[in-house]
């Protein structure tokens, strides 16, 4: 029986199933015109292991013998945007933070959102991917800083407050204009990802440019996003370009966290009262049609615009206030979400037995 295994190879390779290690176990009947055998396979590919059962069925079909196979192998991981390529294995998780427009306060979202969740323990990178319009290192009071060379292929990223990032604006002169096609971006962040000494973190929340293109799907190819958040502002016009950036999260496998409504009220330094000069809440009804939450209404506060502007965000600068509470708020929601996709990641490595029929013929559940 063994030699007839040895002749079975596993699908895309030279060498046999028995070579390789993966027969767990074999069950010849009393007359030996049948046998049960259990191979366990560390591929999920439906492909793989349809070959494998095929294969050893015929294997010994010309034996005389009538096979039943039973395959033991990995569940199917979750399809993430980059299918499986990870250029970055030593970060934990990804958030993309996109808008479909400027000018909606996506980048004071990144850096608030990074704040608190650093303010929570986690180790927090920010790459800033809005190569034409960087704006993350003067949000973070470090424009001025050049990059140093830690080793002959890298540099060590920036960091203030706690946070690691890198920046295109640390890299030009003041004010220069970028004027690069497309390849020469996709180069740009591919840099950021391999020749920047990161470390490990628990996360690395990715700044995008306002869109849908080659930046987006860049990072979305290199690194498997674990989180998407959009953010909008109230009005019409916003909330249509949210629903691109929705939409691409979708079509690239990105699981969506939620979205952040950005200028969702103002808050009177005067009175403290709020005022909905702009509307608010109108987030609500696009988180529902793709099955999310708003996981902040940020208000109009002048402090963020105060901190965005001096490098002393709100969250450093006001934890107290309001828009800080919220901020906390939704870096716990969004926590919570990513921690759950990475616990059905894991789920994904847990073994699942397809079950074969008479000679291997595959049941109606055993193939998913």
């Amino acid at each position: 029986m063994n030699d007839i295994l040895k002749k079975v190879m596993y699908p895309g390779f030279k060498k046999s199933i028995v070579d390789f290690g993966f027969v767990k176990s074999m069950d010849e009947s009393e007359d030996g015109k049948s046998v049960i055998v259990t191979f366990e396979i560390p591929s999920s590919d439906d492909e793989v292991a349809q070959k494998l059962n095929d294969a050893t069925v015929e294997a010994f079909k010309e034996a005389g013998i009538e096979a039943n196979v039973n395959i033991i192998r990995p569940k199917k991981p979750r399809e993430t945007s980059s299918r499986g390529m990870n250029k970055m294995p030593f970060v934990k998780s990804f958030v993309m933070v996109s808008s479909g427009k400027g000018g909606v306060g996506k980048s004071t979202t990144t850096v608030n959102l990074a704040l608190a969740l650093a303010a929570q323990g986690k180790k927090v990178g920010i790459l800033d991917g809005d190569i034409y319009g960087p704006n993350i290192s003067r949000m973070l009071g470090k424009q001025n800083e050049k990059p140093v060379v830690v080793n002959e292929t890298q540099v060590k990223p920036f960091e203030n407050y706690g946070i690691k990032f890198i920046s295109m604006a640390n890299l030009l002169p003041d004010g220069q204009a970028l004027m690069w096609r497309g390849a020469m971006l996709v180069k740009a962040l591919d840099q950021f990802m391999s020749d920047v000494a990161w470390g490990e973190l628990d996360c690395l929340v990715i700044d995008m440019p306002p869109g849908t293109g080659d930046a987006q799907m860049t990072m979305a190819q290199q690194v498997p996003v674990t989180a998407g958040v959009a953010v909008t502002t109230p009005q019409t016009v916003a909330l249509d370009d949210a629903r691109r950036s929705m939409d691409m999260f979708k079509k690239l496998h990105i699981p969506i966290a939620g979205i952040i409504e950005n200028m969702s009220g103002f808050i009177c330094p005067d009175n403290g009262k709020e005022y909905d000069i702009f509307g608010k809440g109108s987030g609500e009804d696009l988180a529902k049609e793709y099955g999310t939450k708003v996981l902040a209404e940020i208000p109009i506060e002048m402090a963020i615009r105060e901190g965005g502007d001096t490098g002393n965000p709100i969250m450093v600068a006001h934890p107290e206030s309001e828009s800080a509470k919220r901020y906390l708020k939704a870096a716990d929601e969004l926590w919570t979400f990513i921690e759950k996709v990475l616990e059905e990641d894991l789920a994904g490595n847990e073994m699942i037995q397809p079950i074969y029929g008479v000679n291997g013929t595959p049941s109606a559940c055993s193939m998913k």
